[in-house]
């Protein structure tokens, strides 16, 4: 029998396809998602329902239903309806005032006598600003604030069906994959430890603060079977990207200290875990620490809702060693059993559907994207979409770092040949042509664009007068701009930035992009009245020039706690800085030369200010921070030099740093007191 797609169906009743699963829910037809089918007799049925119900409300049935009414009430006048707004719930006084073309101190009055002591800038919940609205003769409705969020998901996924780049699989076309596990848990507790004494390679030396600062995704065989491992941060800064792989993992393993216990981080691990309805398995780590207490730590664990096997539960507990690499092996038994039990599978004979983990741009190979293809079969040469990025794979590259030309479900691949940057969190699809990727990139752009105009600015603001501003009632938003060397850092920092809103101020990320701070993000900061927060990447010369000019605030830093400190302390009104950086100059590397004792020294030419010996500097690539530190030797000719001018030569030594190339820039500052 024919079957119909249920967004198709909800096409030609001209309604959204969440309204259709809802009428289909209240007939007892079970539907996961728009891209299910339906059968042809039910869509009949559905038609039939829909074609009464219009019948029902027209015109000239309301009006024979109603006859004997309208006679009765023959000689009343029609009650006119008066004027109304629109509230999302709690709202700026002076914001209401504008919406009931009313004085400020008119509703203010109208406030004192209800008992509520506001200002024009404070905020007043959604039932006061009813009562108000009313006396002043105007009707309130709440518009739900989820509207712009659903319809703008409903958009994205319209237009997935529409380009036909997803759809449900035929359960006989579907056969085992390899489960993706998460490893979750609280900073410290041993995540990247774990990892490594499973896959016996080493990925924490370079981690800045021993803190896994991006997702990374690793296989490993396990008795001749395959495990997918997601390596998620264990910071709180980090909740989206947590989210995020719980959202595309299949087993979550808690890793919790036995010396340490239940931490904020490990509950918070749980609830996302849980909100992703994913089995849990906890490794107790560093059991062999003196101070450990393996009972204590299950008791904890059952406070919050994971009683222990062993003690008549369901949730499975591994006691392991990752420093010593104890039970390592059990615990992989155990991944293995509860795979087997969640029969995981996938269609591999499709194009390809996959979730991008992380994303960055390399100056030699352009943007490169960790992929985790979970259904078909992504090869090299296919054309690929994912958000505002495509592109054809003209590489990819196993978690191993060989080149691979086919990967399957449940597979981690980092691809080369996109467009641009593509967002991590993404959804990747392979299509059939350059066409069908070029025009759905652009439909995503067109959506993007629209809403980035809704960001609007009154007056030019920076972190040291923030608190001032808010006082005064200046702004009530304070918009900013993110850029970083990876797009899973600028999820980070925006996901913490915008818990910080204060009472009288709104944090709004209005853009966030991946690589240097460019003259482009200076004009759009200045237009919108934002600041522009640099995670790891450094302003060039003429963003640094336009900033100057346009008066906007930019901030840069290498560790993201600081960053959300600073932003935290000035909505707080706490911002006194008594140390500021100041940027001496900047010098291009136009050689390098490496000397017998095995250092390397740069060729530099100055281009902007000056270079001085004993500053601290930074080599930057790309404008992204490669290294931050001393200088070892400056030299004009054979002689050593204090300083270095605009517009001349010199070579430059390091401090413990040779990896120098050629076009690097070196950028020198120096750190300086100022009075509060």
């Amino acid at each position: 029998m024919a079957k119909i797609r249920v967004y198709e169906l909800a096409k030609e009743l001209n309604i959204s396809s969440k309204e259709l699963i809802e009428k289909l829910g209240d007939l007892d037809v079970s539907i996961s998602s728009h891209m299910s089918s339906i059968e042809e007799e039910e869509a009949d049925l559905i038609r039939d329902l829909f074609k009464e119900s219009k019948e029902d409300t027209s015109p000239k049935k309301v009006e024979d239903k109603n006859m004997g009414v309208k006679k009765e009430e023959s000689n009343e006048e029609p009650v006119e309806e008066g004027p109304s707004i629109e509230l999302s719930g709690d709202i700026i006084v002076k914001d209401l005032a504008d919406q009931l073309n009313a004085q400020v101190s008119q509703v203010i009055t109208k406030l004192i006598s209800l008992g509520v002591m506001a200002s024009q800038n404070q905020e007043i919940d959604f039932d006061t600003a009813q009562i108000i609205a009313e006396e002043f003769g105007y009707k309130v409705i709440l518009r739900d604030t989820e509207d712009d969020e659903v319809d703008e998901a409903e958009e994205t996924e319209e237009m997935i069906a529409e380009f036909q780049l997803d759809y449900e699989d035929d359960p006989k076309d579907m056969v085992t994959r390899p489960p993706v596990v998460t490893v979750m848990g609280h900073v410290d507790h041993g995540k990247t430890s774990l990892l490594d004494a499973i896959r016996h390679t080493s990925v924490t030396e370079g981690e800045a603060g021993g803190i896994t600062q991006h997702i990374g995704a690793y296989s490993v065989k396990v008795n001749d079977k395959k495990v997918v491992f997601l390596d998620t941060p264990g910071h709180e800064a980090f909740t989206s990207m947590r989210a995020r792989g719980a959202s595309i993992t299949d087993i979550a393993v808690l890793v919790v200290a036995a010396d340490d216990g239940v931490m904020p981080q490990t509950i918070e691990a749980i609830n996302h875990a849980r909100a992703a309805g994913v089995p849990i398995i906890v490794a107790i780590n560093k059991i062999d620490k003196p101070t450990a207490n393996v009972e204590r730590l299950k008791q904890e664990l059952t406070e919050n809702g994971l009683l222990p096997e062993d003690w008549g539960g369901d949730t499975i507990t591994v006691p392991v060693s990752a420093k010593q690499r104890e039970n390592i092996g059990e615990l992989l038994d155990m991944i293995l059993l509860v795979a087997e039990m969640e029969e995981l599978k996938a269609n591999p004979n499709r194009n390809a559907v996959g979730t991008i983990i992380e994303a960055q741009l390399d100056k030699g190979k352009g943007p490169l994207a960790t992929v985790l293809v979970q259904k078909g079969t992504l090869s090299t040469g296919d054309m690929v979409v994912s958000g505002t990025a495509s592109g054809r794979i003209r590489a990819m590259i196993d978690d191993k770092g060989n080149r691979v030309d086919k990967a399957g479900p449940s597979t981690p691949v980092v691809i080369l040949g996109l467009s641009e940057v593509p967002e991590a969190g993404d959804q990747l699809f392979a299509v059939e042509n350059e066409r069908i990727a070029r025009t759905y990139a652009e439909r995503i752009k067109e959506m993007q664009r629209e809403r980035q105009l809704k960001a609007t600015s009154k007056s030019q603001v920076s972190l040291d007068d923030l608190f001032e501003q808010i006082k005064e009632g200046e702004i009530k938003d304070l918009n900013i701009i993110i850029k970083a060397d990876v797009r899973g850092s600028i999820e980070a920092l925006s996901q913490s930035l915008e818990k910080l809103d204060h009472e009288e101020v709104k944090i709004n990320i209005i853009h966030g992009g991946v690589g240097g701070i460019t003259e482009n993000d200076i004009l759009l900061a200045s237009a919108s009245n934002a600041i522009v927060i640099g995670f790891n990447v450094r302003p060039n010369l003429n963003a640094i020039a336009a900033s100057k000019r346009d008066k906007v605030d930019v901030r840069t830093y290498r560790v993201i706690y600081e960053a959300i400190e600073d932003i935290e302390k000035a909505v707080k009104g706490m911002l006194a800085p008594t140390i500021v950086e100041e940027v001496l100059g900047r010098a291009e590397v136009r050689a390098t030369f490496r000397l017998p004792n095995n250092s390397t020294v740069a060729g530099i030419y100055v281009l902007d200010g000056k270079i001085t010996r004993n500053a601290q500097v930074r080599l930057l690539r790309d404008d992204i921070v490669i290294f931050e530190g001393g200088i070892s030797s400056l030299k004009r000719f054979k002689d050593d030099v204090r300083e270095v001018a605009s517009g001349y030569e010199a070579g430059l030594g390091l401090e413990n740093y040779n990896d120098i190339k050629e076009n690097d820039m070196i950028e020198a500052f120096i750190l300086k007191e100022v009075e509060r």
